[in-house]
């Protein structure tokens, strides 16, 4: 039972921590919480169960597909949910506008391709037991898209730009930064995390619309527990919490389970309102 727990935890953990890094992703550059990033994570899944299923595409050509149709959806919310929001004085609405974009997403999803969980199908074939493909891609993939955003924000020159504007986008805009141009970038690269956490969840999780507001609450919760804009933070978050959740599931089992991860939410977030490895902002007036 020990192995069960730890394989699924660290598997279900793993696809938490890129929802959470989707999250990351789109606030760095915009100061917004899309709430978008269950929806792309579902939509990797739904996607790449049509292209190969129904459409008997072969895996990498499913995959290539899934990517760039979700990182059209992220700039599509660049453009429609968050774009008119900044220009608003009251940008709060961004709560309003990336929830009723996730809505229509899960919509459209349900009735083009239906409310019933469809089979996603097996990719490579390795592994059996705990060590089955559907336990380790998930973990494999959180592993590769974490070294690839580190080495783009730190090697490359589009990510230090990105780091520059999370920093402050006025002053990156007063040194001619674009902006704009960064911010519908970093979507686009959202929906591609996004669309790898649901691809590589996808026989954990099977293609299914509801899978986007479980996501969404479930990938928020390692933002709230590692610190807002902290990619690390998230990866270790999603990792504790998708082992607890699999130890509420095996010992209480139910609802009692997501209650305990509620609990575990609120009383961490009352401890330490930042995230364990978030920090105090302060601001020089």
């Amino acid at each position: 039972m020990l192995a069960s727990i730890i394989s699924s935890g660290l598997a279900v953990g793993a696809v938490y921590a890129l929802i959470g890094i989707t999250y990351n992703t789109m606030y760095s550059t915009s100061r917004v919480m899309s709430f978008t990033a269950g929806q792309l994570g579902m939509l990797g899944g739904v996607f790449g169960s049509l292209f190969m299923l129904r459409m008997g595409m072969s895996g990498p050509v499913a995959f290539v597909l899934t990517l760039g149709l979700c990182a059209l959806v992220g700039v599509i919310t660049e453009f429609v949910a968050v774009r008119p929001v900044l220009k608003s004085l009251d940008q709060h609405l961004y709560v309003l506008s990336t929830l009723a974009l996730a809505l229509m997403i899960q919509q459209v999803t349900a009735i083009e391709w239906g409310t019933e969980p469809q089979p996603f199908p097996r990719l490579l074939a390795w592994g059996s037991g705990p060590l089955d493909e559907r336990f380790w891609l998930p973990v494999a993939a959180c592993v590769i898209v974490v070294l690839a955003l580190e080495y783009l924000y730190r090697r490359t020159l589009i990510g230090l730009a990105f780091l520059a504007v999370a920093e402050n986008n006025f002053a990156a805009r007063s040194i001619g930064l674009p902006e704009r141009r960064l911010r519908v970038i970093s979507y686009a690269l959202a929906g591609v995390i996004g669309g790898i956490a649901g691809f590589a969840a996808g026989q954990l999780m099977l293609a299914f619309f509801a899978n986007g507001p479980l996501l969404n609450f479930y990938g928020f919760v390692p933002v709230a527990l590692g610190g807002l804009g902290n990619n690390r933070g998230a990866v270790l978050g999603g990792l504790a919490l998708g082992l607890f959740q699999q130890a509420a599931n095996f010992t209480v089992g139910g609802i009692f389970a997501s209650i305990a991860v509620f609990v575990l939410f609120i009383v961490v977030l009352m401890a330490v309102p930042q995230g364990i490895f978030g920090s105090n902002s302060a601001r020089r007036v």
